[in-house]
């Protein structure tokens, strides 16, 4: 027996709630065919969750899940350009016309979806991808020099938490597109880090968890660590990566939301109206972080 499980429409860091909604219980009691044949556009966040997705499914040995690719040329192209068919052969078996379109890994605004498996990928590839991310930046968003510092310094911190918390592999996408919610369609550029690990709660209970008694949970997990900076890690100086992220992006009125279990925490800047604290969401596996920082406003 299949169980299939709906790719929205628009699936981002927000709809994601609606593709967790339909993975039934966990862990699976039957097979999953993830139906993305209706998707007409995905976020970076929504690209590194469907891969958390199957990296979950095959670190639980459950059997091979299936994924529908979108039926619009257009957007399955785009799934291939950014590097998500490439790693998404390996965990899922494939239905659709699968683009043979390669990964552009010259594009002016985008950086391919990316693994992160140790501390030397981190290195590796926050090199590469800032040193590309640094002509997107200046070029695409307008950026000056040193919004594009603090940038290199947050994809760093952002992918050094899958390794120092999450107890297993993540994935990282960097995307530039005009973002139409709000900020009358000023472009801005979205990072998006997603792992299947442990989650901030568990990551948390052992230092935190009697401190916070009844109230303890994955939001005020969440909480503890990007409001209060606090990390399981005693000694100083580790940990803090989530701190450093949201004081960089408190100077250039950026926003990050993370969503780790049945939770979404976000720091919300003015032009945004994502809700702060969101609880009793359908639970996902491992933690998500979506970072966004936007463009400098021009005149038409």
């Amino acid at each position: 027996m299949t169980r299939i499980v709906p790719v929205p429409q628009h699936l981002d860091h927000l709809s994601l709630d609606q593709l967790a909604a339909g993975l039934g219980p966990w862990p699976p009691d039957s097979r999953l065919l993830v139906d993305a044949h209706a998707t007409e556009w995905s976020s970076p966040a929504g690209f590194v969750a469907l891969l958390t997705l199957g990296q979950a499914l095959a670190e639980l040995g459950a059997p091979t899940p299936e994924l529908t690719l979108p039926v619009t040329e257009g957007v399955a192209s785009y799934w291939a350009k950014a590097g998500v068919l490439r790693h998404a052969e390996q965990l899922f078996q494939l239905h659709g016309k699968v683009p043979r379109r390669r990964v552009d890994e010259t594009s002016d605004i985008l950086l391919p979806l990316t693994i992160i498996r140790n501390a030397a990928d981190v290195m590796e590839i926050v090199g590469r991808l800032t040193e590309q991310a640094t002509q997107i930046l200046k070029h695409e968003l307008g950026l000056e020099s040193s919004v594009v510092v603090g940038f290199g310094q947050s994809l760093s911190e952002a992918c050094q938490n899958i390794v120092e918390h999450a107890g297993t592999a993540g994935w990282v996408a960097v995307h530039v597109y005009v973002y139409r919610k709000r900020l009358s369609g000023r472009k801005v550029a979205v990072i998006a880090v997603s792992d299947c690990g442990i989650g901030f709660r568990r990551s948390l209970d052992a230092t935190q968890g009697k401190r916070f008694g009844d109230r303890w949970g994955d939001a005020q997990a969440i909480e503890t660590a990007l409001i209060h900076g606090i990390s399981r890690f005693r000694d100083p100086g580790r940990g803090q990566g989530l701190t450093g992220i949201k004081r960089y992006l408190a100077r250039w009125e950026g926003k990050i939301s993370i969503r780790s279990g049945t939770a979404r925490v976000a720091i919300v800047p003015a032009w945004d109206d994502e809700p702060p604290r969101m609880e009793g969401l359908p639970w996902f596996p491992g933690s998500q972080v979506t970072i966004v920082i936007p463009g400098e406003e021009r005149s038409t």
